[in-house]
Formats: structure tokens, C-alpha cells, sequence
């Protein structure tokens, strides 16, 4: 029974929502305008030709995620300074009781294809058995759902579902499926799930085959979410486990630096319609059975039949049905594996472009909230940046070499490139401010200088990894054009070095826009295109780098450095010691139940 208080605390926090959004919108609006008409300023005292419109419009199409990430850097950097509580100023919803205990019942569920099996079973054993020693088992079921097409790696799983049946028999029931077809790709395969056992369960998490969540975390998500029965979709914030990957090990240091700031900024203005990840995420499991089965796209070619990027459809989906999806930014017990090799990086980024590039197709389904349409627009977009990217620096190129740039404005156009830059770095730049002005962060990530070098090197990094990309998503789409598709295959997760014929092969037309870059830049005036050099040498380089960031040798080299350390690695979560991660390889000790460090390992110096 509603009570006049819960309505009246409803209406509040619905015209809050409103005017946060109707403040990100005019922070947008502004900005995107203004650096529009800067650019403008900066092509037209000779008159705008065709090329200067082409680039002006691919510099458009650039700016909306430009600006959504630094404004919503700024916004979480306000709060994570300023609130006492910044994971709820920006997720209000009832915490639940803490260690009462748990009355619902939830599926865990482990959606698997052609992986490997000794990995798996070492994190699901991890977590069965933490779910175990808190007390919390159950409550709990363990679906291991197998789409995998090689016979030989389903046998691998249908022994390890038994063995771990046999382990736990009596605290934790393990159920194993595999299907023949993986019709639907893993949104089918949880489909499968919900129509054979959803009303089993109340709620389901969603695990991929690298996910780890610690007993603590899983906890957290559902006691909010038995609090709070209006809550469709709750995310938990995840991150990089520790990793001998030197591909992965400075990637993830960028993301861990960029995405706390982002993350709250975001749900600041986002709130009830936040974002589902496709994984380590709570479903309350009617709802989603209800209202969140996929549509098959009509018509032909790549873009048509199943959605390859599910999760954010799911969620508008959810939203659509009156249920609030969320996301929890705790930096804790929430984990994944991130691509160990640029190849495999590069290959799950082409998939999540196909994927939401069919969003074109559902952005006027019926009934949407007007943020969940645009939460598609920008998905798109997202991708479509990097050609219009592409698009610009090739015309900029054109413009450089047919004139002398005396009709241009040089004053503008370095304020352009500067605050665009500085917009990019922003989530990155937030975080550290944020990590410097926290003495408990700052031992955590190594130290004021530890985390300065990291952070410099890592831009560096970021800045040649982005044009490596752009020019992968251009070619992919332009290949989408002509029915050329990615599909859903098996993913790899180990360190193991490239070889360079398959590097060469994947990565020889960034090399050549590289080499066609380094030549311009060459040709013109250094001090004009002195900060752009990274943008040809990322390129250029790019097979050298995918091999050699994919050796357990650099890798290696990079956790003794001690550079790009994540706070993991400084003081090791008990819940990481059964996973014998090899970058946590030197701590030995057993570590502490109460407060999940090493014993006896040494205080680490704050340099």
C-alpha cells in the first residue's frame, strides 16, 4: 500500500531528475554550439569552401561524446569531492539491511562459449565457495550455460559442471546446459534460461565467462535489490582484475583512472535510467522475462536478425516497463578479464559496433523514455565517430598540403585543439585530481609519482591506441555496407604472443595511414603538427605493438615496474586468493578474513 509520503518523495525525485537533465542537456547544448561556431570562426575568414563544411561537419559528428565525457567528469569529480556519500547522491535507492539475511532466491548465471574450461572453473569455484563461507549458498543457484560449437570443450565442461556438482553437493546445486544452436547469440542463451527455469528464481546474475564478484559484492546487489522492488536492472561497477597482460595491464589502468569520475557523472544525470553492461549485473527476473525478450530485426545483411549488442536494449526495455535500471559505482568485489592483445581488442570492439549500429532501427519503438532514445542515438554515434575522425584529419591533411593556412585562424584553432583535448582527458584527469587529494588512494595506486608516470605514459598510450581504432571501426563499417559481419565467436583471454604474420595480416592498413601520416607531418611546419605526431606514430607502429604488449616477457617487465598499479595489486582483496592471479603471484601470505589484505606483506611506499 502506498503511503502520501512515498508518492510525495516520488514526485521529488522525478523533478529532480528533470532538471539534472535539463542541466546536462544546456551544459551540452552550450558547449556543442560554441566549439561548432569556434571552429567555424577558425575555417571562414577566406570563406567556407566544401572542404572546410566537410570538416566541419565531421568535427561535429565528433563532439557529442567529446563533450558527455568531460562534462560528466566534472560533474563526478563535484561530487566525489564535495558529497560524503557519493554512491548515494547518485543511487538513492534503500541499501537493505547489512547482514540480514537473504530472502530471495537467485540464479547465477555463467554464459559460456568454446572457452577455457580451467579458467572458468577456477572462478566459479572462487565464488561458490565464498558464497559458501559467508553463509549466504542458499540462496543461491549455479547455471553453467553453454553455448559452445567444439564438442571436445563441451565434454571439458559437462566434467567440470560434475566435479563442482560432486564438491558442493548439499550447499549449492550446479546446473549445466548446453544447446545446439546458439540462436540469439547470449541474449538467446539467457532467454533459454528464463523460459526453463525463470520462475525458479526471483533474480538472476548475469556472469560472462571471465567474470569474478566477490560473496560481499553479490550480497550488496541483492539485498538492494530485494529493498527495492521497483529496481529492474542493477549494475555493479566492474573492474580489471590484475593482469600479467601489458596490453591490458596499462589499458585498464585508464579505464580504472577514467571510469569512477565518468561513471558517477553520468549516473547523476542518467539515475533510473541507467545502463546495463551485459554482465556482472542483478536482473529481477519476471520483469525481464515479461518485457525484455529481443526483437528480430527484419530485412537482410548485418545490420538485420539478432542484436548483437543486447545489454542497453534490455535495459530501455526494462525502463520501458516502469522498472528503474541502475548502476552501483562501488569500486569493489566486481571483476573481469580485459582482452590480453590488441587483436582481441580490436575484435570485441567491431563486435559492439555492429551491434549498435542496429540500434538505428530501434530508437522509434513505441513507449521508449526520451532518455532511453537517446542513450541509443549516442550508442551509434559512439561508432560513427570514427569515421568522421578519420573524415577530419584526412581533410585537415588535404587542406595542409593545398594551402598555406593564411586564411585561416591560428589563434582559434589552437584554443580548439587544446580544450578538445583537455575534454577528452577529462574523466582520466578527474580521477587522478581526485586519487592525489586521497591519502588512502594514493598509497593504493603506489603514490603521488607512481601514479603521475603512469598516468602520462598511459595518455600517450591512449593517444596512439585511438587512430589504431578509428581506422579499424571506418574499415569494419564500410565493410558492413558491402555484408561483411563479425558474429559472435569464442574469445581469447590468455597471454600468448602474436605472431607477427597474423599481426601484419589484421593491421597492415593502419600501418600504411601511419606511414601516410608520418610523410605529411613531415612536409609540414613542426611547430603546427608537433602535438599530432602521435596520431601517425600509434599507427605506424601498431603491429609492433600488438606483438609485443601480447608477450609474457613485457608483461612481466610491467608488474615488476610497478607502473599502472591498480590498488588490487597494492593491497590484494581476500576474495582474489583462490583465483593464483600470476600479477599477485608475489603475495604469498594467506590474506585476512576481517580486512582483506596480506598479512605480512610490507606496507608499500607512498613515492
Amino acid at each position: 500500500m502506498f503511503r502520501v509520503s512515498d508518492i510525495s518523495h516520488s514526485d521529488k525525485s522525478a523533478t529532480r531528475m528533470t532538471v539534472r537533465r535539463v542541466i546536462f542537456a544546456s551544459l551540452l547544448a552550450i558547449s556543442f554550439i560554441g566549439l561548432t561556431a569556434l571552429m567555424a570562426v577558425t575555417l571562414s575568414p577566406g570563406g567556407l569552401q566544401p572542404l572546410d563544411l566537410f570538416i566541419l561537419v565531421c568535427f561535429m559528428v565528433t563532439l557529442p561524446w567529446t563533450i558527455i565525457g568531460f562534462w560528466n567528469a566534472v560533474i563526478g569529480l563535484l561530487i566525489m569531492r564535495l558529497s560524503r556519500d557519493p554512491v548515494t547522491a547518485v543511487c538513492p535507492i534503500k541499501p537493505g539491511v547489512p547482514d540480514a539475511q537473504l530472502t530471495s532466491s537467485t540464479a547465477l548465471l555463467s554464459c559460456v562459449r568454446d572457452e577455457d574450461v580451467d579458467s572458468l572453473e577456477t572462478n566459479l569455484s572462487a565464488m561458490v565457495t565464498n558464497l559458501i563461507r559467508s553463509g549466504y549458498a542458499p540462496h543461491f543457484t549455479l547455471y553453467v550455460l553453454s553455448d559452445t560449437s567444439i564438442d571436445a570443450i563441451a565434454l571439458q565442461e559437462q566434467e567440470m559442471s560434475a566435479r563442482m556438482s560432486e564438491r558442493f553437493q548439499g550447499q549449492m546445486d550446479v546446473i549445466y546446459r548446453r544447446r545446439s544452436l546458439n540462436t540469439g547469440f547470449k541474449a538467446g542463451n539467457i532467454e533459454d534460461f528464463c523460459d526453463r527455469w525463470g520462475d525458479e528464481h526471483d533474480f538472476a546474475l548475469v556472469l560472462d565467462a571471465d567474470s569474478y564478484m566477490s560473496a560481499n559484492a553479490i550480497a550488496t546487489l541483492v539485498r538492494r535489490m530485494e529493498a527495492n522492488p521497483n529496481l529492474g536492472i542493477l549494475q555493479s561497477l566492474v573492474v580489471g582484475l590484475p593482469t600479467d597482460s601489458a596490453f591490458a595491464r596499462v589499458f585498464q589502468f585508464g579505464m580504472r583512472l577514467g571510469m569512477r569520475s565518468y561513471t558517477i557523472g553520468s549516473a547523476w544525470w542518467q539515475g533510473d535510467c541507467g545502463p546495463y553492461w551485459g554482465h556482472n549485473a542483478l536482473l529481477r527476473l519476471k520483469p525481464f522475462k515479461e518485457h525484455c525478450r529481443l526483437p528480430v530485426l527484419p530485412g537482410k545483411g548485418p545490420l538485420a536478425g539478432t542484436i548483437l549488442s543486447h545489454d542497453q536494449v534490455e535495459a530501455v526495455l526494462m525502463r520501458r516497463a516502469g522498472y528503474q535500471c541502475r548502476v552501483l559505482p562501488l569500486e569493489t568485489g566486481s571483476y573481469e578479464d580485459n582482452p590480453p592483445h590488441l587483436l582481441e581488442f580490436i575484435r570485441r570492439d567491431l563486435r559492439w559496433c555492429q551491434g549498435n549500429l542496429q540500434y538505428r532501427r530501434l530508437i522509434g519503438m513505441k513507449g521508449l523514455k526520451p532518455v532511453s532514445r537517446v542513450q541509443l542515438f549516442l550508442a551509434i554515434l559512439m561508432f560513427l565517430g570514427s569515421p568522421a575522425w578519420i573524415g577530419f584529419m584526412v581533410a585537415a591533411a588535404v587542406l595542409g598540403m593545398t594551402t598555406d593556412y593564411a586564411p585561416y585562424r591560428a589563434d582559434t584553432g589552437v584554443v580548439i585543439f587544446f580544450t578538445v583535448l583537455g575534454m577528452v582527458f577529462a574523466p582520466k584527469i578527474a580521477t587522478v585530481a581526485d586519487v592525489l587529494a586521497r591519502r588512502d588512494l594514493r598509497k593504493a595506486f603506489g603514490g603521488p609519482v607512481r601514479v603521475l608516470i603512469s598516468f602520462g605514459s598511459e595518455i600517450v598510450y591512449s593517444a596512439m591506441l585511438a587512430p589504431i581504432m578509428a581506422v579499424a571501426h571506418t574499415l569494419f563499417m564500410g565493410g558492413l555496407a558491402v555484408g561483411k559481419t563479425i558474429g559472435w565467436g569464442a574469445q581469447a583471454r590468455g597471454v600468448a604472443r602474436l605472431p607477427i604474420p597474423l599481426a601484419a595480416a589484421k593491421l597492415w592498413p593502419q600501418t600504411l595511414f601511419g606511414l601516410a601520416g608520418l610523410v605529411w607531418i613531415s612536409s609540414q611546419p613542426i611547430e603546427l603538427v608537433w602535438p599530432i605526431i602521435p596520431v601517425a606514430i600509434g599507427p605506424l607502429l601498431a603491429i609492433g605493438i600488438a606483438v609485443s604488449t601480447s608477450t609474457k616477457f613485457l608483461g612481466k617487465l610491467g608488474i615488476r615496474s610497478t607502473l599502472w598499479r591498480i590498488p588490487e595489486e597494492t593491497r590484494p582483496p581476500a576474495e582474489l586468493s583462490d583465483l593464483h592471479l600470476p600479477a599477485l603471484a608475489q603475495h604469498t601470505a594467506p590474506a585476512d578474513a576481517q580486512t582483506g589484505l596480506v598479512q605480512g606483506d610490507p606496507k608499500p611506499a607512498e613515492i
